[in-house]
Formats: structure tokens, C-alpha cells, sequence
């Protein structure tokens, strides 16, 4: 270890500029080096665990990032008021902003992170490109769109001028923002009738993420693999490299899957990758913990895509296998230390899923509300970063990750294995995840054989593979666990006649029965018949009497049921809304009660059911042809007038939420009778945006 005398920017109090998992995690290696900690919170983020486990925090009033966490002057102005001395600044917000880093060095604070100088070469992809040229790596053509005002970007000159520069290049072609990454301001183009709108797309995605709408235009690699090399350096003139990494398995161009090391690497492409990624970092000057992203084309050959100047999301899978602690390198590189490692080789395998609060199965629709509960299990080899725990409000403001679950074993196989174990067996409730989908991509073939690229979620529909495990046979048993905890819970808060077993009577016709719709769409009828002492039940599947399954016992929480003489325990989670109210002569029960979600959990897979109400109410029925919002977030783009004739599948409006765009398409063709928005508006989800009305 270095000597701590050679500390020049000795840090005592270090302010954390970002939100969520990141931001625990600079906590703990802070915390791990005496290193007090300072977090900055907007207003939905004022009760989340970053907050809490601070040891000063700042409120930074507003909710969006536009209004908060990237707003330089308020994020220094509270690093004064608490004194801190260094900032670390996270992944994404401000952490690629030269001007932030500059902003810092003007106020006398150490920015843990490489010089305004780096962060302004490396910032922009096409400066980027263009040094990385100059130095021999190789890399791919481009056609850079400067920065338009967005009034210019419906001008003849503008569409014209765009039209002319792509025929430089072969389609498809890739357009990206050049400030930022994430997948933000991205678009893949397969034909010059859809570039104009894709290329507007992508400017204003990429202005609302990261404050410059410069993009620029590449071939289109077809199904690469996407490689980058961790590299780490000092200011005394050291560099090295932490190998590489694989994130081929992603959705709209953002990671989801990551490993290390990549099978698709051999030593001799290993070290002509991380030798090109020192001489990258070398040529540039760089000082602190960076990223060489590369892509890996289908004939061995490879090409630079971009310097990553801050620590990325899937960093863990390389402190893994490498045995180091990336954030303390940084802290100890913003002190002035030279590297306390030289050299790291590979030890084992290091898998990392990103858990997001999304639906895959209907075009990554963000989900979000509260998160009732948010378990994964204690399983050795198993490391979980998260942002969140039970409570959590998630909102719209922000990227839809909750936590990384990052899996190390000796091997690639036993790695996959006990990751997919791990999520199975993980209680998360009450907003929707990408949960199924990742256990469905670990466990695929192509997977497991590490035959993967950028293409796979393009070749394997996630309506597919996010579907949940749990189906035929194992569904019922579900069901049957759901209804019955909710029995349960009846009898719990019963008013009268306590011991009389739910729905018992003298002289029974049929057992009581209750519909469920699972979280996959499928409907099931789920009956039970108690006897007199409530210790034997029938239990019914869509009418018919099921002999092979067993009542043992049933608790609003716990449901035990033996199928086929092998007993199996179900946990239940019964999100409910309820007012007391005691009707009835007998049995007497909670009448006044909403049940929003039924949660089934058990040690292959979980289900969520929606229960039918038994005496659903009169509800005012919707406009014929009301378009509503698909979820919660802002309209950016009204592309319609009242009395427009529009086509099937034409775009009318465009909504931000979590930071990414959403088109809203017409479902039919007609005419736009009604139109309840405009641009700006907050939305929530289901709220009537316009009426499509049949022209006759």
C-alpha cells in the first residue's frame, strides 16, 4: 500500500453528487476509508436509502434532473455548506460534464475524476474518435449533425442537408448522441425515409439528457459483441488495465447484462483490446477510473467506440474477478496516491443483471408506484447494489434501475447458475420488473454457450422470453395459495363468529369460489369448501374438484399445500386498501376492501394476481376511440390538431418518462375529435390524451 504521507488532496468529507445505488455504493468504500459522506436529494427522492445512509444530506428542491441533480451551481453551493472537500460524481448527471469538473477546481474541491481538459476531449464521442484515430486504434466513419435550435429542425435546409451528408454512408445506419451514452439519443435507421424524424428524436432525448443535442451518424456493425476494457490511472504517470468486460445483452441500445471476463475473448485478442486501451489512455493523459468501449465485429476485427471518462454501472463484475475495489482506487487517485495495484489477472467469473421497474413484454413501458417489498436472498457469491428497499417510491423522474445483481463463482456455468437462482428466489412487489426476462436470458442456450451479441433481444422477442416460469400446474398452485391467504386474511379481521370457517354453512351447495387474472394475462377460477372445523378443505380449479392437492394451512402470509404427497410452502403478500365495516349477521368481514395486487412467492418463481371484484361497480364507460397514456411521464410532442385525419399506427404524441422517449401511435384510423393535451402537460398513466373518432 502507498504511503498516506504522499497524499496531496487529502479527502475528509466527500460529497456525492448522483442518487441511488451509485451512490451507496461510494458510500461504503468512503465510509470504509474514514471518509465522511454528504448526499444531495431532490424531492422524491427525500425518504431513499442513499439519504439515510448519509452523513449530511442537502435538499435540492425541484423533481427532475434538469432541476436538480444537474444543477452545478446548487451541487457546489452544497459542498460549501457542508464543507465538503472532494465530490464524486457517480455515472451519468454531471459526471461527464467538463464544466461541473471545472466548476469544482474553481471552487477549491477535488473532483474525484480525470481533468475538465480529459472530460471535454473525451465528453464528445467525435473529438473522441478523432484523437483515438490519430493514435492508431481503429474506428469506425462517421457524419457529424451539429447542434440545431429546435425550431431549425423543421427547416427545408436542415431535412435537406441531412438527406445529402447519409448517402456517405451504407444503411443502416447508428445515430448517437455524442455528449452522453446509456442508449440516450440513439436510434438504429434502416432507411433514409425514416432518418429525418429519428435524427429530431434523437437531438431532443439527447438536449433533455445531457444538455447537448450533438449527434452523429455511423454504420450500423450488424450484431456486434460490445467489449470495454476497465482502465485506471494516476497522476504520477501510471496506467493499467483491469481486463475486459462483455455487455453484448442489451435493450434500445442499454446494457443489461454484463460479464467478466467475456467468452469471447482469447488471450491474444485480450491483450491486443487492453493494449489499445492503455494507448488510449495514455495518449489522452488520463488520470482516474475510466472505461475503453469497443465493438467486436463478427470477423475478429475490433473498433473504438468511446472513453467512458467515470465509473461505470457494471464496474462490479471486474472488482469481482479482479479482487479490487474501483471506488477506492478512485478516492486514492483524487488523493494524490499513485496506484496501490500494478497488475490484476482474472480470478473466476463475474455475471451482473440490471433490475429494472419495467415491462419487457410491452416495449420496456416503465413501471412505477411503490415497492411493497424488495428481498434477494442471502445465497454465498451473490452481491447485490441497490437504490432502493421496502418502500421505495419509484417515480418517473428517473432511470428505471433498482439494483444490480451481480453473481461470482469459480466458473461461467456455476456464475449463470446461481444469478438465475438468486432472481427466482428474490420477493420483489409492486412494480413490474424485467425479473423474468433476465432468469428467461441466462438460462437460454445461446446464453449459456456464449454465443451473444447486440442482436439478441432483436432475435428473441422478450414477449417470449419474459414471460413468467410459472405456468400450467405450478400456476394453479399459485392461485391456490393467493386465495386462500386472502381467506385468511378475512378471517383475520372477522368482527363476529371468528371460528366459523370462511365461507362455511349448514347446508353447502358450492364451494366459494374467486377469479383471479394472473400477472401473464390468464384467468383462473379457484374454489375451496372448509368443513365445520376449518382444519380440511376441497380446493377446486375452474369447477373441478382436485384430488391430488392437499389444504395443510393457510395464514395471510403463509399457505402450505401438499401436491401429489410433496408439501410445498407458498409466502403471500396481500396488497390491500381497507375500511372496517361489519355487515352481516354472521362471519362478519372487512366488506370495504380493495385488493390491488396478490403476491405468490416459493422456491421456483413468483406470480402476481389481480383478484375479480365480486360485485363490481358501475363505472362511466370512455369515448369510443379514447387514445390514453400507455404510463405516467411529460408530453414532449403533440403532432396532431382536432379535426386531422390520421392513419393506423400514426405517430400523434411523443412522452418522456425515466429519461427515454415514448411514442403514443394512433390505433385505428379516423379523426381526432378530442384533444385533452399539449405539450408540457404532466401526465399520469391512463389519462386521455385524444379521441380517434371513425370519419363517418
Amino acid at each position: 500500500m502507498p504511503d498516506p504521507s504522499s497524499r496531496t488532496n487529502k479527502i475528509n468529507r466527500l460529497l456525492i453528487a448522483n442518487r441511488g445505488e451509485i451512490a451507496r455504493r461510494i458510500m461504503r468504500s468512503a465510509h470504509d476509508m474514514g471518509i465522511d459522506c454528504v448526499a444531495v436529494f431532490s424531492d422524491p427522492d427525500e425518504q431513499s436509502p442513499h439519504v439515510k445512509e448519509a452523513d449530511l444530506a442537502v435538499r435540492l428542491p425541484g423533481s427532475s434532473a434538469q432541476d436538480t441533480y444537474l444543477q452545478i451551481d446548487k451541487i457546489i453551493e452544497a459542498a460549501r455548506k457542508t464543507g465538503s472537500d472532494a465530490i464524486h460524481p457517480g455515472y451519468g448527471f454531471l459526471s461527464e460534464d467538463a464544466r461541473f469538473a471545472s466548476a469544482c477546481r474553481d471552487a477549491g474541491i477535488t473532483f474525484v475524476g480525470p481533468s475538465p481538459e480529459v472530460i471535454s476531449a473525451m465528453g464528445s464521442k467525435l473529438a473522441a474518435k478523432d484523437t483515438m484515430s490519430k493514435a492508431g486504434v481503429p474506428v469506425l466513419p462517421t457524419v457529424t449533425i451539429g447542434v440545431r435550435a429546435a425550431e431549425e429542425l423543421d427547416s427545408s435546409d436542415f431535412v435537406d442537408d441531412l438527406l445529402a451528408r447519409s448517402t456517405q454512408l451504407t444503411w443502416p445506419v447508428l445515430v448517437k448522441a455524442s455528449a452522453g451514452g446509456g442508449g440516450r439519443g440513439m436510434r438504429v435507421v434502416e432507411n433514409s425515409e425514416d432518418l429525418v424524424e429519428s435524427v429530431k428524436s434523437a437531438i431532443r432525448e439527447a438536449t433533455s439528457a445531457f444538455g447537448d443535442g450533438t449527434v452523429f451518424l455511423e454504420p450500423y456493425a450488424i450484431d456486434p459483441r460490445h467489449i470495454e476494457v476497465q482502465i485506471v490511472g494516476d497522476s504520477h504517470g501510471n496506467v493499467i488495465h483491469l481486463n475486459e468486460r462483455e455487455c453484448s445483452i442489451q435493450r434500445r441500445h442499454q446494457k443489461i447484462i454484463e460479464e467478466s471476463p467475456s467468452p469471447a475473448v482469447s488471450p491474444e485478442l485480450r491483450k491486443a483490446l487492453c493494449d489499445a486501451a492503455v494507448t488510449a489512455a495514455k495518449t489522452i493523459g488520463y488520470v482516474g477510473a475510466g472505461t475503453v468501449e469497443f465493438i467486436l465485429l463478427q470477423d475478429g476485427s475490433f473498433a473504438f467506440l468511446e472513453v467512458n471518462t467515470r465509473i461505470q454501472v457494471e464496474h462490479p463484475v471486474t472488482e469481482l474477478v479482479c479482487g479490487v475495489d474501483i471506488v477506492r482506487l478512485q478516492l486514492e487517485i483524487a488523493q494524490g496516491q499513485p496506484l496501490s495495484v500494478m497488475d490484476a489477472s482474472i480470478h473466476g467469473h463475474a455475471i451482473e443483471v440490471r433490475l429494472y421497474a419495467e415491462d419487457a413484454t410491452k416495449d420496456w413501458q416503465p413501471s412505477t408506484g411503490t415497492l411493497r417489498r424488495f428481498e434477494v436472498p442471502d445465497i454465498r457469491g451473490i452481491r447485490v447494489d441497490s437504490g432502493v428497499e421496502n418502500g421505495s417510491t419509484i417515480s418517473p423522474f428517473y432511470d428505471p434501475m433498482l439494483a444490480k445483481i451481480i453473481s461470482y463463482a469459480d466458473t461461467r456455468e456455476t456464475a449463470m447458475e446461481i444469478l438465475a437462482d438468486a432472481l427466482k428466489r428474490s420477493k420483489i412487489h409492486g412494480v413490474t420488473t424485467n425479473r423474468d426476462l433476465l432468469i428467461a436470458i441466462l438460462n437460454h442456450p445461446e446464453m449459456i454457450e456464449g454465443k451473444i451479441d447486440t442482436g439478441f433481444l432483436v432475435r428473441h422477442a422478450p414477449q417470449e422470453l419474459g414471460r413468467s416460469a410459472v405456468d400450467g400446474d405450478r400456476l394453479e398452485l399459485y392461485a391456490l395459495a393467493a386465495v386462500l391467504a386472502r381467506q385468511a386474511l378475512r378471517r383475520e379481521h372477522a368482527k363476529v363468529q371468528r371460528l366459523v370457517p370462511s365461507g362455511w354453512r349448514n347446508m353447502s351447495t358450492q364451494p366459494q369460489s374467486t377469479t383471479l387474472e394472473s400477472n401473464d394475462g390468464n384467468t383462473i377460477s379457484v374454489g375451496y369448501e372448509f368443513d365445520r372445523y376449518g382444519s380440511h378443505a376441497d380446493l377446486f380449479i375452474d369447477g373441478d374438484k382436485r384430488e391430488d392437492i392437499l389444504y395443510v394451512s393457510a395464514t395471510p402470509e403463509l399457505v402450505v399445500l401438499e401436491h401429489n404427497g410433496v408439501l410445498q410452502r407458498f409466502d403471500v403478500d396481500i396488497d390491500i386498501d381497507t375500511q372496517d365495516r361489519l355487515v352481516g349477521s354472521i362471519g362478519g368481514c372487512i366488506e370495504d376492501s380493495v385488493v390491488h395486487n396478490i403476491y405468490v412467492d416459493s422456491f421456483d418463481g413468483s406470480a402476481v394476481f389481480k383478484e375479480s371484484e365480486r360485485f363490481p361497480s358501475s363505472t362511466h364507460e370512455l369515448e369510443v376511440g379514447s387514445l390514453d397514456a400507455p404510463l405516467p411521464g411529460t408530453v414532449i410532442k403533440v403532432l396532431v390538431v382536432e379535426g386531422q385525419h390520421v392513419g393506423e399506427g400514426e405517430l400523434l404524441f411523443v412522452l418522456e418518462a425515466m429519461k427515454m422517449e415514448h411514442e403514443v401511435r394512433s390505433p385505428s384510423e379516423g379523426q381526432i375529435t378530442s384533444l385533452y393535451v399539449g405539450v408540457g402537460d404532466q401526465v399520469e398513466a391512463g389519462k386521455i390524451l385524444a379521441v380517434v373518432s371513425d370519419d363517418e
